[in-house]
């Protein structure tokens, strides 16, 4: 308890200290107690690295240093001054100080041209940065886990060599107990761009080859390793980081090479006429960066020669004197500068171009100041009049542009005023003028610019004087839309309204007369002088034109005027509903299990509307009861079908009869189709499972047994014929006959035949079948069958020879030549076939008795025609 205390105590008081300003237990001061930049020239402008500060929750620190010629930003870049001065190097210190007056100091040593970065006679510089491992206590080499010691790496751009120039050098403390060999890899040595850097496998110096670009590259980082003589990592990989330090060494660009911009003449001094803008590719925020804007020249310089001025800093340019007069000079040339390094590097150059746009300072007038017009009435979007206006303005500026109004005579809002594309103002009418209400309308338009007068002056006005035309108007239906309500059966022949019209020309005496507008139904007809409609057929509200029980036709009402003129009214008719559509019952086709019977839902449909509806009395007729229940839901337009039993597979067709609430009430029976099945259980039908696992497996099946069954058929025929043929006694020459053509459905050429197609000979070669002969010794080589010749020219020697190898062939069927008789040729020893009459009506006097001496070969003929007559 006592230390716990004490422990306490300890804590407040630590906070104690920070709540009074004990900043210094929150600062660590600079990273390391000095730093070294090697540049290959000073000049003003150059970052030649940054210091970093470690000093959490401090925003008060300041950097100061005691060399004037070099300058510490806020994020501890160091920055050079004044120009260049001739010592190859130089060291200042940096002081950190904060609101509590702690400062920490740290020295900066400038290397100049590099030259104490080449590796000295004894081997390396003491002024490169060395990386090293913390000492290890003990002699052990085997070490727990470690750190890199990781200095701020910086080294300048552009620099001119000699090269190598070693930057660091990276050290383990087991060198001196053991061989140890340095490795680096990373973009710059062992990845693209490859050759930038390298290391001293024995000493660790780190060196660069070649000038580094921070525009292309302005980072680099590498991981080093240090390995014992059997290759083994000794110490933890390190990540060593080099930034490339910024030079001058690009001029600023502007992002256009002429700028335009406009000035509205008089304008005031001050006024932002428009912005120029460069980019530098050097460092951003940067003091190589920062460009300055000036103009170098005006033209023309009049009235002034400085008629304009621009910010150095953002490239604003305003207006510096006044006097701005578009008639005088209506255009300004202005070369602009912008240089880097705040004004003192780098230069270039670009146009700004200034328009001097027109004032305001005349209005436009009315060409004429009074117009009289007559129009008719009724009419909609018509030409009045065209107002021409003039104005001394430059034409198609908003000073020269006319907007109109009309200032009275508009007060119902009939008319609108517009401007076409020659700036005259156009009076039209939007809404129609009655001439029994007003003959006469007087409308003053009034006309100014689209931008106000740069001063105080009356605007100018014309009268128009519109004298109305009378015109026959046509009739109009009171009201313009009448609904009435009937019930659907009435009877035909029955009054529905009268629906009538007034003329508004109350100045003319005319007759008017009415007759049927819209009847989509064909339903009604219309007396012609009473307006009186009657029904002429049977009405339905569940017709396809009745639309939520509304039933609409148009009327239309004629006047015998000049022209006639036509009015229209609308009759809504909403029809009463009457109990004529009896419901019925529709579900879908379902699949239901046995064992396991889904409710179904059954939807009610009734084209009536209620009380002609619901409730539904629904009862299961013609049998289905004994196997079928049905039930109510929530919704009185469903019932539930439960199957209560199992019965056989199968498809049911399961009757309901269903009955409205309506008076008087309405009924019908529906049959609903259902499949029941028995079913596995995962809800699968049993007979559309084995069905559907047959399918093309069992299709598969069932055609490899016959083909399999038909080559054993083939295969018995030809032993059976082998058998028969080494029994029989050899055929006379001339009985000879000869049964070897396997192609039936290929008659080849007949004897007037000349188009031979010579690849059916050599079908036949490839077709014939595989026949062992049983009195020819085996031969280990197979006969080589010349195949057929490209020039037909050539069949003949083709033929020959294929015949000559087929007689030495003992593979070929027996008393075979030639396997192809599909090709027929010319000059054939066997006689014509041609001369046998193959009508139905020679068959009757042929014998055919003889087949059945040929042998078996012909007993398929011999049995159908040699049979006799049945």
């Amino acid at each position: 308890m006592r230390n716990f205390t004490l422990s306490t105590l300890g804590i407040l008081f630590l906070l104690l200290q920070v709540c009074r300003g004990g900043t210094s237990r929150r600062c660590k001061g600079f990273d390391q107690n000095s730093y070294v930049f090697a540049v290959p020239v000073l000049e003003p402008g150059l970052i030649l690295g940054r210091v970093n500060f470690n000093c959490s929750g401090q925003k008060g620190v300041i950097y100061e240093t005691d060399n004037p010629r070099f300058q510490v930003d806020s994020d501890g870049s160091i920055l050079v001054k004044n120009p260049v001065f001739p010592e190859n190097q130089t060291s200042f210190l940096v002081t950190a100080r904060n609101e509590a007056e702690e400062k920490w100091d740290a020295v900066i040593k400038v290397l100049i041209n590099g030259d104490e970065l080449k590796d000295s006679a004894d081997g390396m510089s003491r002024n490169i940065p060395v990386i090293r491992f913390p000492h290890s206590s003990g002699s052990s080499l085997r070490r727990k886990k470690r750190e890199w010691v990781i200095p701020a790496i910086s080294h300048s751009e552009n620099q001119r060599g000699p090269f190598p120039i070693t930057i660091t050098k990276i050290e383990s403390s087991l060198q001196k107990e053991i061989k140890i060999y340095y490795y680096i890899s990373g973009p710059g040595a062992t990845e693209p761009p490859k050759g930038v850097f390298s290391i001293d496998k024995h000493s660790g110096a780190v060196r660069v080859h070649q000038p580094l670009d921070r525009e292309q590259i302005p980072s680099y980082k590498l991981v080093a390793v240090a390995k014992d003589d059997l290759g083994e990592i000794v110490e933890q990989q390190v990540e060593i980081f080099i930034n490339v330090i910024d030079q001058n060494d690009n001029k600023p660009e502007f992002i256009a090479s002429t700028f335009y911009g406009n000035i509205t003449e008089g304008a005031a001094t001050g006024t932002a006429v428009m912005t120029v803008a460069a980019t530098d590719k050097d460092e951003k925020d940067n003091y190589n960066s920062i460009i300055a804007y000036s103009i170098l020249s005006q033209n023309p310089e009049l009235p002034f020669s400085k008629m304009f001025t621009i910010s150095s800093a953002t490239g604003l340019i305003t207006v510096q004197h006044g006097g701005l007069n578009r008639e005088s000079v209506n255009k300004y040339t202005l070369e602009i500068q912008a240089a880097d390094i705040e004004g003192k590097g780098f230069t270039t150059t670009a146009r700004a171009i200034i328009s001097v746009t027109d004032a305001n300072d005349n209005v436009p007038k009315f060409v004429t100041k009074e117009v009289t017009v007559e129009v008719p009435e009724n009419e909609v979007d018509y030409f009045v009049t065209s107002l021409s206006v003039t104005d001394d303005d430059e034409r198609g500026t908003p000073g020269w542009e006319a907007v109109y109004r009309i200032v009275f005579g508009n007060e119902r809002g009939q008319f609108s005023v517009n401007t076409d594309s020659e700036n005259n103002g156009v009076l039209k009418i939007v809404k129609s003028l009655d001439y029994e209400k007003s003959k006469q309308h007087r409308v003053i338009v009034e006309v100014k610019n689209e931008i106000e007068f740069i001063s105080t002056m009356p605007l100018s006005s014309a009268t128009v004087i519109i004298n109305i035309k009378d015109a026959n108007e046509a009739p109009i239906f009171n009201p313009e839309t009448k609904e009435d309500q009937q019930p659907e059966n009435l009877p035909v022949g029955s009054t529905i309204t009268a629906y009538t019209a007034k003329d508004p020309d109350t100045a003319q005496v005319q007759t008017i007369r009415y007759r049927m507008g819209s009847d989509p139904a064909k339903w009604f007809e219309i007396e012609q002088d009473t307006g009186i409609i009657k029904l002429i057929n049977k009405m339905d509200r569940e017709s396809e034109y009745v639309k939520n029980s509304i039933y609409t036709t148009t009327i239309l009402a004629y006047d015998d005027g000049s022209p006639a003129a036509t009015g229209t009214g609308t009759l809504l008719l909403e029809l009463e509903d009457i109990n004529d559509n009896a419901p019925i019952a529709t579900a879908p086709l379902h699949l239901l299990c046995n064992n396991n019977a889904v409710p179904v839902n059954v939807t009610i449909i009734d084209k009536d509307i209620p009380p002609n509806t619901s409730p539904f009395t629904v009862m299961l007729v013609h049998g289905a009861e004994q196997n079928w229940t049905i039930k109510n839901t929530e919704n009185a337009d469903v019932k539930m079908l439960q199957l209560i039993k199992e019965i056989d597979p199968g498809m049911y067709e399961i009757s309901l009869k269903v009955i409205d609430s309506g008076e008087p009430e309405m009924s019908q029976v529906t049959g609903l189709r259902m499949e029941v099945c028995d079913c596995h259980d995962n809800g699968a039908c049993k007979d559309r499972r084995a069905a559907a696992a047959f399918g093309i497996s069992g299709i598969l099946a069932i055609l490899g047994a016959i083909l399999v069954l038909l080559i054993l058929v083939l295969l018995l025929l030809l032993f059976v014929k082998r058998r028969q043929k080494v029994k029989k006694e050899p055929l006379l020459p001339e009985e000879d006959v000869r049964d070897n053509v396997y192609h039936y459905d290929e008659e080849g050429g007949g004897e007037e035949d000349q188009d031979y197609d010579l690849s059916q000979l050599h079908r036949g070669l490839d077709a014939r079948p595989d026949v062992v002969r049983n009195d020819v010794a085996p031969v280990l080589l197979a006969p080589q069958y010349r195949p057929r010749p490209a020039n037909p020219d050539e069949i003949g020697n083709f033929i020959d020879e294929n015949l000559k190898t087929a007689d030495n062939d003992p593979t070929a069927p027996p008393y075979d030549s030639l396997l192809v008789f599909d090709y027929e040729g010319g000059g054939s020893e066997a006689e014509s076939l041609s001369s046998v009459n193959s009508s139905t009506n020679s068959d009757l006097d042929q014998d055919y008795d003889h087949l059945n001496n040929w042998g078996p070969r012909f007993k398929k003929l011999a049995e159908m025609y040699g049979g006799g007559e049945e």
